[in-house]
């Protein structure tokens, strides 16, 4: 039995619920939601997620997006150019930069090493971030990948890559919990991981 008077409104609702962690009820309210605002209000929204898809660019340097080809952090003067803090992908890098302990650079893996569903070495941007140093005058860079099996393993086989060509590789000390993700961490304690981080052991 279909529950929906309008097509219209099933159609919205059942895009909506294809968004990660939409479950069919909130999608109905949100539907229902945006047909009590005034319609600019949902034009503007509609405007929003387009622009989003087709400008959002990904910064050519460290993969981060950005609205240009070169992310306002790796254009930004008052970074130190010679840390490069290393990240499973783009909300790790929102939740390091709400911490304000961190000045450097980044470089946004765009996932992390798991055979399990198919990622190897070649479906993550390590190629790029060796291209980085030997380019860039790199001094330390900084793992900070996520503290599960597959983010040791990704951590690992970077070492490995970059061992001979930067002084220092260092890793986030381990304030953040075994298994968390670090956008997941609170502001203090993932501040106080990337301070206190150690040389990377293996």
């Amino acid at each position: 039995m279909n529950t929906y008077s309008s097509r219209l409104l099933e159609e919205a609702v059942i895009e909506l619920g294809k968004l990660p962690g939409i479950g069919r009820r909130t999608a109905v309210r949100l539907a229902l939601h945006l047909l009590k605002q005034d319609i600019t209000k949902s034009q503007l929204l509609g405007n929003a997620i387009i622009n989003l898809r087709s400008g959002v660019k990904y910064c050519k340097r460290c993969h981060n997006i950005s609205d240009v080809d070169t992310c306002m952090i790796c254009a930004d003067h008052k970074r130190d150019p010679s840390v490069i803090c290393v990240v499973e992908d783009i909300r790790d890098v929102m939740a390091i930069e709400n911490t304000g302990q961190f000045k450097g650079l980044y470089h946004v893996l765009g996932g992390i090493i798991s055979p399990m569903d198919g990622v190897g070495p070649g479906e993550i941007n390590v190629d790029s971030l060796v291209n980085r140093l030997e380019v860039e005058s790199i001094n330390e860079v900084i793992l900070a990948l996520p503290a599960t099996t597959e983010g040791d393993t990704t951590g690992f086989y970077i070492f490995k890559r970059l061992n001979d060509k930067v002084k220092s590789i260092s890793v986030i000390s381990r304030g953040v919990a075994i298994g968390d993700d670090l956008e997941f961490a609170d502001e203090i304690t993932l501040g106080k991981s990337i301070t206190g981080r150690v040389p990377y052991s293996r």
